[in-house]
């Protein structure tokens, strides 16, 4: 009878280690390009977008993609992308000029709705937190971030010039696909920062975070709110993308809004550059080095896969969690 439990304990244990070797399944990709712009708008409809101009789309959960490069952007590198259904987008390219593009008609084409020559000009991510109202944030000019809003859907974007928050030398945003800024009605948007100094900015205050910086490579690149961003738990990843099997200050936990920050006891296994609730516990987090699972709210992790991608978000209106990362890797967590 012992014999029996043991062997049934054995075979249950291999079943579990391939139900985690299963749980991300690899999709039909674009070999060559690198995916850092995704945006899941329900279980079927999802964009994302990447270097060389170019921008896929899937409208049946990711069976099928169709594949599109942006005529007259061939070179450009859309870093971000925020769509809301199967055929309105906006993607973002990142410099030299900054500009954003936004699409009616699922990608046959994209009207230029925002251009900015300046030199130095990044810009790094967007957010939207409802179909009309967004944000932009882009690093530094002249030691202030670049923050835009749109309040009609993307059609245009004003500078936020008088509240964008002043930074140290050496700090900026990670170009994260919109995990490190939370736009929010009526307000400044919710910023984190990286390189030098590591903090996050909430409208007037400024709280500094317990990740590793110090070096350009350094400090958060993503932030996830519980409950939509109605609560005060906080999960902010990041870590050193130049030693990404790192797991030495690549997390920041909160449960009161950044008044105090909690003990991880199993960080995630390496720098991790985007992170999603799944559930109000369960938690993924994806980076260059691995992706990783969390099921008691981020303090424990456990690692389901060494591949890389750069970004993973769940679905705006559904369950699908989708990930995406370089070399034209995109994948669905089961």
């Amino acid at each position: 009878m012992k014999k029996l439990i043991y062997i049934f304990g054995y075979a249950l244990l291999l079943m579990q280690g391939n139900l985690y070797a299963q749980e991300l399944i690899a999709l039909e990709g674009r070999a060559g390009i690198s995916f850092r712009g995704l945006s899941v708008v329900d279980d079927q409809v999802v964009w994302v977008s990447g270097n060389k101009g170019t921008v896929g789309k899937s409208i049946d959960g990711g069976k099928s993609f169709e594949w599109m490069v942006v005529a007259g952007q061939e070179t450009r590198d859309f870093r971000d992308i925020e769509a809301f259904d199967e055929n309105t987008a906006i993607i973002l390219a990142v410099d030299s000029p900054g500009i954003v593009l936004r699409t009616i008609d699922g990608g046959k084409h994209w009207e230029q709705v925002y251009r900015n020559d300046s030199k130095g000009i990044f810009l790094d991510a967007m957010h939207f937190h409802n179909g009309r109202q967004g944000a932009i944030v882009g690093d530094p000019l002249v030691g202030k971030m670049l923050l835009l809003a749109t309040d009609n859907n993307g059609q245009s974007w004003k500078s936020l010039e008088l509240i964008a928050p002043q930074v140290a030398e050496g700090e900026a945003c990670f170009a994260a696909s919109g995990s490190n800024i939370i736009s929010r009605p009526n307000t400044a948007p919710m910023l984190i920062t990286g390189g030098m100094r590591s903090r996050v900015f909430v409208g007037s205050r400024v709280i500094e975070l317990p990740l590793v910086q110090g070096r350009n490579s350094t400090g958060a690149n993503a932030i996830a709110l519980r409950d939509g961003g109605r609560g005060k738990h906080w999960i902010v990843v990041g870590g050193d993308f130049s030693a990404d099997s790192s797991r030495a200050g690549n997390i920041a936990l909160t449960k009161n809004g950044g008044r105090s920050w909690r003990k991880v006891h199993t960080p995630p296994f390496g720098y991790r550059s985007s992170v999603a609730y799944i559930s109000r516990k369960k938690l993924i987090a994806a980076g260059t080095s691995g992706v990783d699972i969390s099921t008691d709210g981020g303090r424990g992790w456990k690692n389901i896969s060494t591949t890389g991608y750069h970004v993973v978000h769940r679905a705006k209106k559904g369950k699908a969690v989708f990930l995406a990362g370089g070399n034209g890797r995109i994948a669905k967590f089961e």
